[in-house]
C-alpha cells in the first residue's frame, strides 16, 4: 500500500513538474513574442520617425548627378593663359586607369611658364624651364569613389613622402574680382565674379562666379622622393557643391550636404616637372597658373548659386533626368 502510495505520489509530483514546466515555457515564448513585437514598433517608430524627419527637414539622402551648362568638359580649358603654355598633348589614361580614377571627365596637361622658356621659344633662354603638370577631374552623383591624390596613390606607386607642407596659401591675383551683389544674404561677400579675358580665353567677355571665398584657396602641399632620391612637389584642393576644400575627407562633408539634392567634386592638381624646388615655389608658381584657369574651371562645373535658387538644372531638364 504505502508502495502504491508511492508511486501515486511521485506520478503527481511528475505532472506538477511537467506542468510548471510548461507554463515556464509558454511564459518564455510569451516573452520572447511580446519583446519581438515592442523591437517590431520600435523600429516601425523610428523608421516613420526618420521619415518623417527627412521630409520636414528636406533632407536628400540620395543624391543626383548634376553636369554644368552644355555638358562642358575639362579637355575644353585654354592651352594658353597670358603667363603659360601647354608644352606636348594632353594624356590620357588606359582604360583599365580610367576606371580605377572613377571618370572619365578629367584633363592632364603640361604647362610652362612662358618666359622660361628656351630663346626659341620666345623664353630668357636662362635657367631651367619652369614646368608643372596640371591635373583636374569632375565627379558627380553618389561619389563613393575615394578621392584620388598624390599621398595616396604616389605612395600607393612606390614613392616616399620626404615631408608635408600642409596647406599651404595660393597668392591670387585678385585685381579683377568683382564682389557678386546678386547673391543671397548669407553669401553676401563671400561669391566674385571675374570677366574672362578675350585673349586665350574659350568663353570671351563671359563672367563667372568663382568658389566661395576664393581668396582663402590652399593648396595640400608635399615633397615627394623618386626611386633615385630626385625631389618633387604635389599639391591639391577641390571644389565641391559651390565651395572649395583642401583635403579628401572635406569634399564628402561639402558634397553630401543632406540639404542639397545635387553633389559634385573636382578635384585640382598641380605636380613639379622642373624649375621647382620647394612646395612654396610650388604654391606660388600654381596661383600664377590659376590666375588664367581658375574661372574657366568653372565654366566646368555647375553654378552652385543657380543650383541652390532652383534655376539650374531647369526644371524640365531635372525632371527628364530624374525619370530617365
Amino acid at each position: 500500500m504505502n508502495q502504491t502510495m508511492n508511486e501515486t505520489m511521485n506520478q503527481n509530483m511528475n505532472e506538477t513538474k511537467n506542468q510548471i514546466t510548461n507554463q515556464r515555457a509558454a511564459g518564455t515564448n510569451r516573452a520572447a513574442w511580446a519583446a519581438t513585437f515592442v523591437a517590431m514598433v520600435v523600429m516601425l517608430g523610428a523608421a516613420a520617425g526618420l521619415s518623417a524627419g527627412v521630409s520636414y527637414f528636406k533632407i536628400t539622402l540620395q543624391k543626383e548627378a548634376i553636369e554644368p551648362p552644355n555638358n562642358r568638359l575639362l579637355t575644353g580649358l585654354p592651352r594658353e593663359t597670358a603667363l603659360w603654355i601647354q608644352e606636348g598633348v594632353d594624356r590620357r589614361e588606359q582604360a583599365e586607369v580610367e576606371e580605377v580614377l572613377g571618370t572619365k571627365n578629367y584633363i592632364s596637361r603640361v604647362f610652362v611658364r612662358k618666359d622660361t622658356r628656351a630663346k626659341k621659344d620666345g623664353g630668357s633662354g636662362v635657367g631651367v624651364p619652369v614646368r608643372m603638370d596640371f591635373h583636374a577631374a569632375y565627379y558627380t552623383g553618389m561619389i563613393d569613389t575615394v578621392p584620388h591624390v598624390p599621398d595616396r596613390c604616389f605612395v600607393g606607386g612606390g614613392l616616399q613622402i620626404g615631408g608635408i607642407m600642409g596647406d599651404l596659401p595660393l597668392p591670387l591675383d585678385q585685381a579683377a574680382w568683382v564682389q557678386d551683389e546678386g547673391v543671397p544674404e548669407h553669401l553676401a561677400g563671400r561669391i566674385f565674379r571675374v570677366r574672362l579675358p578675350n585673349e586665350f580665353s574659350t568663353a570671351p567677355g563671359v563672367n563667372v562666379r568663382l568658389p566661395r571665398d576664393p581668396g582663402d584657396i590652399a593648396l595640400r602641399t608635399m615633397e615627394f622622393r623618386s626611386r633615385d632620391e630626385q625631389p618633387f612637389y604635389a599639391g591639391y584642393f577641390f571644389v565641391a557643391n559651390g565651395g572649395w576644400v583642401s583635403s579628401a575627407e572635406g569634399v564628402r562633408l561639402l558634397a553630401f550636404d543632406l540639404r542639397t539634392k545635387y553633389a559634385f567634386y573636382m578635384k585640382v592638381q598641380v605636380t613639379s616637372v622642373s624649375g621647382i624646388t620647394s612646395g612654396e615655389q610650388l604654391a606660388k608658381e600654381a596661383a600664377s597658373l590659376l590666375d588664367g584657369l581658375l574661372p574657366e574651371l568653372m565654366l566646368c562645373v555647375p553654378d552652385w548659386v543657380e543650383v541652390e535658387a532652383g534655376r539650374y538644372p531647369e526644371p524640365s531638364e531635372a525632371a527628364t533626368k530624374g525619370g530617365s
